[in-house]
């Protein structure tokens, strides 16, 4: 049973690393899906980076809306 475990852990964790590069995450997208993106390749939850982005927005927001759509523009799509 040891040698099942290992060998499901094993297999799992090669998938997770052919998707270990950022993308916009199509499937949780409220606008183009780069916070959801960003959530799922950090581990973070996707509200907490949405919250955290409209923060740093209202605080700087040439720079957040520029980073934004070059992150729309360079990352790529792809469905978790």
């Amino acid at each position: 049973m040891n040698y099942q475990r290992e060998y499901n852990y094993r297999e799992n964790h090669s998938a997770d690393k052919k998707e270990q590069g950022l993308s916009k995450n199509k499937r949780y997208k409220k606008l183009s899906g780069v916070c959801a993106g960003i959530a799922k390749h950090y581990c973070f939850p996707r509200l907490g980076v949405r919250i955290a982005t409209v923060s740093v927005f209202l605080l700087f927001p040439m720079a957040v809306a520029i980073a934004y759509l070059l992150a729309t523009i360079i990352l790529p799509n792809t469905e978790y």
